[in-house]
This record gives C-alpha cells, structure tokens and sequence, in this order.
C-alpha cells in the first residue's frame, strides 16, 4: 500500500529585521517547516492573502513599517480566524501582551529570545491547529470553547507537554493544585486529546454532595434503596463509560465511599446503591484536589491504597503568585473574551489598573483573575479599565472593619478571650465569603480554600445566618 507523507507545514515569518528573518527561517527550516518571509507590514499582508489557504502558522513582529502588528493580527482574525498567530516584539510586555491576546493571538514572545523558545511555541501552536482540525464537528466548537491552559512559564509549559505525553494512554491521572488553578481545564485537555474524545466527560466535585448522594451519584442506585429513590437510575460512572470521569475534589470524599471507590478501580465493575449485582464500565479517571493529600494520607483521612491507585500519573498545577509574568496574556485573554460576550468596546487596561494585577497575591488564582476582569469589563464606562477592586482586598478591609482589628496593640491590657475573637474573625470571613457569593456555600467555600461540608459544618456552629448578610 502506498504511504502518504505528511504535508510540510508553512509558516509566515514578518519583521523588518533581515538578520532576524534569515535566522528564524534557518531554525524552522531545520526542524521540516516550509518558510516564507515579509520584510513589512504591507508586504506580510499581502504574502498572507496569497498564501492562505496552505499557511499553517504566522510568526511575526508588533513593530512594523507600514502596516504595524495590531492592524495585521485584525486582518488575520477577520479572513483566517482559525490560523495560529504567534507575536514577537522588543516593546513593553504588558501593553502589547495584553493587546496581542485582546485580538486573538495564540502566544506572544518578547525578544530577545533564544531559539529553543522558538521552537517549543512554533510547535505548541502546530500541534494545537492540528488536534483541532482533527476534531470531529460536534466536538470542534466545544473544544475551542475551552482553551487550553494560556502561560509561558516553565510550569506551564511543562504541564501542558504532560498533557500531550499522557493524553493518549488510559492511566489514571491525579491532578494537584490550589483552588483557581485550572485543574478541570486540564482533565478536559487530557480527555479530548485523548482515544476517548469522542465519548462522555463527565465531572462531579465531592466535596458539593453528602456522603450518601455522592455513592448515589457516582454508583446510581436501585428504586427503593432508599427515602426518594422512585425509580433505577443509572450513576456517573455509567453515563461515563467509554470515555472519562473527573472527580474533582477527590479527597473530601468520606472513607467509607473511598473503600467503594478503591474496589471500583480495582474490579472495573460498579454496584449501585441498594443492588446486589455489579455492572462493568470502561471508564478513565482523572481525579484532582486542592488539598495537600500527601499530609491527608498520613493523617489517615485519604486511604494510602487508595491514593496510589489515583496517584498513577500525577500533575501540579502552578500557583498564579508564581508565575505573575503570564498576567498580561490572561487579562488580554479575558478582556477579549467577556468584551466580546457583553457587547462592549473594551481595548485595554490603564497603568494603575495594572500596577494592582501586578502586585496582588492571587489567592483565588487564574478563575479569581477571570472574575475581576469580567467584573470590571462590566463596569467599565470607558474604552479602558480604569480601576480594580479585588475580593481580597475587599475581604481584608471589610472583616477588619467588623472584627475591630487594632492598628498597634494587638493584645489589650486587660487581656482579651483569644477563642471568642478567633470565632468573631473566622465568622467576619465566613460572612464576608456568603455575601460575594450571594449566599452560595459551594462557591464561598472554594473561595476560603474550603471543602462544602467544612464550610456548612463552620457556617452551623457559629450561627452565620443568611439573613445576616448586608
């Protein structure tokens, strides 16, 4: 049978520097690419427009004569929407980051570079135009929905070759990493790279359902079984089958569903709750927690046997206080995307605005970053956001208001109830938490870094009522 080789990738090379251009072109062509160059603006627009419908990828500068970088990137997004374009430039990080991913740049790299940095985003951006050429049409759109994750620190990129590397294998994955950090986006990185793409992704969290539900819900179970139970139905492990299941959360669950849990993996067969038979399922799992459950397994509150059947390829997730460089192309990122979903002509972020992303902790991460820019593309009234008001900083003023925290001496001299003031603190934040979230618990606990039935059990014996927030 004859062979068909596959087809050489083409790649369009723009900037006004010669000795960069004959470079670029010396390494691409090195590693198999078909080169093409463009000397300025006017002259890469039109090698584009001749070229394409076989071009694979565009390389090219911010800064150029005639027809600068942001002008071509529009052209680009408006006649081949779906063509990779990477940006260079020598210029101010933050401004042009966030403009380059406003218009819908696949990455963005600052010279001066070194030329392994060229090649790990030339073919990060190939490889993800060809997944997402080789999707199916039902799951093309929901994968373009979900972007993988965005970031040119290390840790980023040395998870997102983890995904390439495991996708498609069926090991059990377990990814690891604070609240925020991106962790589903991951799991649904790992499965539509994956031989299960095609079939079910299915996510439950575990520390959302109480003991009994979550056996329901991962299990199903049988009519009778229990108060409510008017009829068989079939749990996510079924509705999972052939392709994969993420628990999200996995070290909140109780010990008693991790025995079950432990046998599921083991045999590959579930029993429902309230059935003496067993029913066997084709499942992949890819668990996550952003709990330490290293320190869970000594403790005794994560089953050792348990986690070492989880724990077969592990991932960590990078906190966004470690890598604050990848700011800008987030906030450009989220900027575009809610812009676009809201209607509002939203084109960048001002100097103080920022200065306050820069120097914030993050402690909610990446999702805490794609609320505050919604929030403010939202309140926006000008073409730029002005201001940023952020949840911590807000929690921090709001519970020292109501808790009474003195500026010096913390400790007053007639000695003080150090429990009930901790009560008074915990329950200031508990409060704080709710009325964010306007009274959903889920949501309030994962931004204290806490699990459902922990804040729930907090929320009851400290007599934090609804009614009380204001």
């Amino acid at each position: 049978m004859e062979t068909v080789e596959p087809r050489q990738h083409r790649v369009l090379v723009s900037d006004d520097e010669s000795s960069l251009r004959e470079l670029l072109t010396i390494v691409l062509e090195g590693e198999g690419y078909q080169v093409i160059s463009a000397a300025s603006g006017r002259e890469a627009l039109e090698t584009f427009r001749e070229n394409k419908r076989t071009l694979d990828l565009v390389l090219q500068d911010l800064k150029m004569p005639e027809i600068d970088g942001v002008r071509l990137l529009g052209h680009y997004r408006e006649e081949a929407p779906d063509l990779p374009v990477v940006v260079m430039t020598a210029f101010s990080t933050w401004d042009n980051a966030v403009e380059a991913m406003r218009l819908g740049a696949y990455d963005y790299i600052r010279k001066p570079f070194d030329t392994d940095a060229i090649r790990q985003v030339v073919h990060r951006a190939l490889d993800r135009k060809t997944f997402l050429e080789e999707c199916p049409d039902d799951l093309r759109q929901e994968v373009v929905s979900r972007p993988e994750m965005i970031g040119n620190h290390e840790s980023v990129q040395e998870v997102m070759q983890m995904v390439r590397r495991i996708a498609p294998t069926d090991s059990t994955v377990l990814i690891q990493g604070e609240s925020g950090t991106g962790k589903e986006l991951v799991a649904r990185a790992v499965h539509y790279r994956s031989l299960r793409k095609n079939a079910r992704f299915v996510s439950v969290n575990c520390s959302a359902l109480t003991e009994t539900l979550l056996e329901s819900e991962l299990f199903g179970h049988t009519r009778g079984s229990f108060t409510g139970a008017v009829s068989d139905t079939e749990g996510l492990f079924q509705a999972a089958d052939g392709g994969t299941l993420f628990l999200d959360e996995v070290a909140d669950m109780s010990l008693t569903t991790q025995v079950k849990m432990l046998r599921v993996l083991e045999e590959r067969r579930v029993s429902p709750v309230g059935s003496a038979g067993s029913r066997p399922v084709d499942v992949r799992i890819i668990a996550a927690t952003n709990r330490d459950i290293h320190a869970a397994v000594r403790e005794r509150s994560f089953r050792e046997d348990l986690f070492y059947r989880l724990n077969v390829i592990p991932v960590c997730l990078p906190p966004l206080r470690e890598r604050k460089d990848d700011i800008p192309l987030l906030a450009g990122y989220f900027l575009a995307k809610y812009a676009r979903q809201i209607g509002k002509r939203v084109t960048g972020i001002s100097s103080g605005a920022r200065e306050t992303l820069r120097q914030y902790d993050w402690p909610g991460n990446v999702r805490e970053l794609e609320n505050v820019i919604q929030r403010q593309v939202v309140l926006c009234e000008g073409p730029a956001i002005q201001q940023l008001q952020l949840v911590g900083q807000s929690v921090s003023r709001s519970v020292s208001d109501r808790i009474g925290v003195p500026d010096e001496e913390m400790i007053p001299p007639e000695g003080m109830d150090l429990e009930e003031k901790l009560d008074d603190f915990e329950r200031a934040y508990l409060r704080e938490a709710l009325r964010i979230t306007e009274g959903n618990m889920t949501n309030a606990a994962k931004l204290l870094g806490m699990s459902y039935r922990s804040i729930r059990y907090r929320v009851k014996k400290l007599k934090v009522r609804e009614e009380e927030l204001v």
